[in-house]
This record gives structure tokens, sequence and C-alpha cells, in this order.
């Protein structure tokens, strides 16, 4: 399959580590130039230098915290300032803390609401207008497999995440007319830090070991296994791509088979 990513212009939020920095990688091999983005200047700058020497493209580090208000007109600049426009944006955030209903106060629902859909928005109302004028956009919100089925403890993820998705599917039919595609990923259990972090928290919760939480979330998945990132932004990529010319407003799974809905 004819990708048709050489030259193109990708910003990817998150990127230092995990499923952001595996998405950044896999379009720096498809030939794209990359701005990288993360709150820690050492490991974004890091994370650039790791992705240039394996790929030889062309990649820019900035230190940008999505929850930030100029976020998204920083990093656009960016890419404009760089490599002359953008034509990929590829939203990732990490998740809002773990708790029940009655355990997050006011403050955290306010965080999670700036952290996961206000930082969305943003990032997309900056780079719309230059999507429109190269002529070509993707967009794709990576979020969770909460979208489908709630995640016990995870009520701020749960509820942010919809928001994202009901705000990319606004989007994906806006936007059509322009060739400027928008889609959601939803990733199950990869394995990330995050899901370290949750594996803790559930397990100090059910007064359990983290080996025993992993070995029961992965008996839930078919294919028997934690996904990788570089599984998930295979799709990535693929969504990011002339390839996928006839795909928007899609919501789709990586999950290794493991919620029982579509």
């Amino acid at each position: 399959v004819e990708l048709g990513l050489k030259g193109k212009r990708a910003l990817v939020c998150a990127s230092s580590r995990g499923l952001g920095f595996a998405c950044a990688l896999g379009l720096a091999k498809e030939g794209c130039h990359v701005v990288v983005a993360s709150r820690n200047q050492a490991r974004i700058e890091e994370a650039a230098e790791r992705i240039h020497n394996e790929t030889g493209a062309q990649i820019h580090p900035v230190a940008a915290n999505v929850k930030d208000a100029d976020a998204g007109e920083k990093l656009v600049q960016t890419a404009i300032d760089e490599f002359g426009g953008l034509e990929i944006l590829i939203h990732n955030a990490g998740g809002p803390p773990p708790g029940g209903f009655s355990a997050v106060d006011e403050g955290q629902w306010a965080l999670a609401f700036e952290l996961s859909l206000m930082s969305f928005v943003r990032m997309a109302r900056a780079a719309a207008p230059q999507m429109k004028r190269a002529g070509y956009g993707r967009i794709l919100a990576i979020a969770s497999s909460s979208i489908r089925e709630p995640i016990p403890n995870l009520v701020l993820s749960n509820a942010m995440r919809m928001g994202v998705l009901g705000t990319a599917k606004t989007l994906s039919k806006e936007l059509a007319r322009d060739n400027i595609l928008v889609n959601v990923i939803a990733p199950g259990r990869i394995y990330t830090e995050r899901i370290d972090e949750l594996d803790r928290v559930d397990a100090e919760r059910e007064g359990t070991t983290v080996e025993a939480i992993r070995k029961a979330s992965v008996a839930t998945i078919p294919i028997g296994r934690l996904g990788q990132p570089k599984e998930l932004a295979n799709l990535a990529v693929f969504l990011s791509s002339e390839a996928a010319s006839y795909v928007t407003g899609a919501a789709i799974q990586v999950d290794g088979g493991m919620l029982g809905t579509y």
C-alpha cells in the first residue's frame, strides 16, 4: 500500500515516550517531518534525537504542556516555522488521575477537562486552518477503550474521553469537504508507564499484588497479552496517510479483542 506520507508535516503531542513516541517514530519512518512535544525539555530532546538517529527524518522537539491555553497555537506555529505548514495532528495526552466518582473533587474535574478535552479542542482549532491551506489534513485523537465501556475507578478519564469522541465526530462532519479527516483511536491494555501506574493503584485498592492485577487483566484479552505501542502506531500511521482517504468519523479499538462491544 502506498501511504503517500513522504514530506508531510506532522505534530505529535505527548511524544517523549509511550504511545506518542511510537506514533512519531512511525510517521518519521514513512518520511514525515515531525514536531514532537512534551512537558519535559530533556526527555523530548532525547526522544527527537532517537527518532532522527533511527530514521534520518527531520524532527523538531518542543517543550509544551497541552493543558496551557496557548499550547495549540505555539505548537502549530512551530510546525509552520520549522517545516512550512502542517497536515497531520496526533493528539495524545497523559490520562487524568484514577479515582471513583466520590473520590475526585471539583478541582480534579477542572484539571481533567483542560488536560483531556480542551487540549484536543485547542490543538484541532489551531491545526485546521493550516490543513485547509494545505488541502490535506488528518486529525487523530488517541482516547481510550472507555469510549466503548467505562473503566472502573477512572471516572475522569471515562467522562473526558467521551467528550473527545463527540468533538471528533462533529469535526469529522464539518471538515470533510476540506479533505480533513478526523478519527479516534481507542487503545485497550497497551503496555506503557500509564498501565504500570494504573495497575499499582488497582493493586493497592484491592489489597493484592501488581502481578496478580496484570495476570487478571491479560486473562480478559483474547489475544492473551498486552499490546505494544507500535501496534497502535501502525494504525495511526495508516489513518494519517493518503491510503485512508475514505475513513473519517471513525473510532477504532486497538485492544486485542478485549471489549465485548463494537
